[in-house]
């Protein structure tokens, strides 16, 4: 099996997942841009969002591995929600010619937007772990399938509704809620990728070559995201989910 596109094309590609892989490891919202550019190189819409989740996966892994290497997210105990994540998502991808998603997207502009702003404004928001307001599993069993099946379905802004989950409602610092964040954005991923394997024709090669750019750049993303912290990860969260909101708008314009 061949490459779908000329050298030329997966080189750019593939430049465009390392610096993907950055901002999607200390924020999420990487899709913001390899997405798009799988689109100007001929790829349909569904196998531009299959082939994103193919590379998409390969740096949420990366950056996982770096935050739990670091003490950031233990494995062992995040492997339930983990597992609460690709189910959820499966299911979400698998009912994506069956529920209004043009419906959801309307509405995706104002949760992210309220997300942007609650990073940007919320005092006392570092890396400093609160109070619970949600246990770990009534979190796992409520506010991961949610966004899970959510990932599957749409995709976009994903991260971002983890993140504020973990940091309103799991009392997660903000480095911890990055990274607790990667590891089931990895899992949603990974869910996504199976279903789209079956409904859909991802590039594989090409998603395979921006994997390995992006894993490249999550390594970066997440050095840089644990030597700052909620310094860097804040105001690249709120520029991202601020992007994803301006483009959907635009989309829908």
């Amino acid at each position: 099996m061949g490459l779908e596109i000329g050298l030329e094309i997966v080189a750019l590609l593939m430049l465009a997942a390392f610096f993907a892989g950055i901002v999607d490891a200390i924020a999420g919202g990487g899709g913001l841009i390899t997405v798009p550019l799988l689109m100007l190189a001929g790829a349909s819409p569904v196998t531009a969002l299959a082939t994103n989740k193919i590379q998409g996966a390969f740096g949420a892994a990366a950056a996982t591995l770096s935050y739990a290497r670091a003490g950031h997210v233990d494995l062992r105990r995040q492997i339930w929600p983990a597992l609460v994540a690709f189910a959820a998502s499966v299911l979400g991808a698998l009912m994506a010619s069956r529920l209004p998603t043009d419906l959801i997207r309307m509405g995706l502009p104002v949760l992210l937007i309220g997300i942007a702003l609650f990073f940007a404004f919320k005092p006392g928001l570092n890396d400093i772990d609160r109070a619970q307001r949600l246990g770990p599993l009534v979190f796992a069993a409520t506010i991961v399938p949610l966004v899970g099946f959510y990932d599957g379905l749409v995709g976009p802004g994903a991260g971002s509704f983890y993140m504020i989950g973990f940091v309103a409602l799991a009392g997660h610092g903000v480095l911890k809620a990055t990274a607790h964040t990667k590891l089931l954005n990895f899992a949603s991923n990974l869910g996504g990728i199976i279903t789209f394997a079956l409904v859909a024709s991802p590039w594989w090669l090409v998603g395979l070559c921006m994997g390995a750019a992006q894993m490249a750049g999550a390594l970066v993303g997440a050095r840089l995201a644990m030597r700052i912290g909620a310094r860097v990860i804040k105001p690249v969260l709120v520029t991202a989910a601020t992007a994803l909101a301006l483009k959907l708008i635009w989309d829908m314009a």
